[in-house]
């Protein structure tokens, strides 16, 4: 199965500019939506508003996502 194509998010907000890391990040790691919310124990639909740029995560959930990517909470943050 193909994987589906990605929504075009608006990288001039926050949101976005989040989005587009969180993406960069979840394919180095080689998870999916799906996974992350399994190793992370947040909702799947959370994560998914927050890869499709509807959505920014709380200060309290980046330690969370920098474990289970296997970074830093300071390359989470997205570059301006």
């Amino acid at each position: 199965m193909s994987p589906r194509p990605r929504k075009i998010v608006d990288t001039s907000t926050y949101s976005g500019r989040f989005a587009e890391r969180l993406r960069q990040l979840r394919d180095k790691a080689g998870l999916t939506t799906r996974e992350l919310s399994e190793q992370t124990g947040i909702p799947l639909s959370t994560i998914q508003s927050w890869d499709g740029g509807r959505k920014s995560p709380s200060i309290d959930n980046f330690p969370i996502l920098a474990q289970a990517l296997g970074v830093t909470v300071r390359n989470l943050i997205p570059k301006e």
